[in-house]
């Protein structure tokens, strides 16, 4: 004879599988590759230009005193 109970047959596995994948969602971290990144600010673009070496230490301490002075 066939025994069918909705919890332990094939909704179990649904529930089962409906769990995992949401506990896959939200534990997942959010520096995800091709994730939309949050803007960068000023202060950020001109630590990356100093970082290449696109601009000198003066260059940089000048720009990061008018940037400061402005917030």
């Amino acid at each position: 004879m066939f025994y069918y109970n909705n919890f332990w047959g094939m909704d179990f596995i649904w529930w089962c599988i409906w769990i995992m994948l949401l506990i896959w969602i939200f534990a997942t971290p959010y520096d995800i590759p091709f994730q939309r990144n949050k803007k960068s600010g000023p202060l950020d673009i001109l630590q990356k230009r100093f970082a290449s070496g696109e601009i000198n230490k003066n260059d940089y301490e000048e720009r990061k005193k008018i940037i400061l002075s402005d917030l």
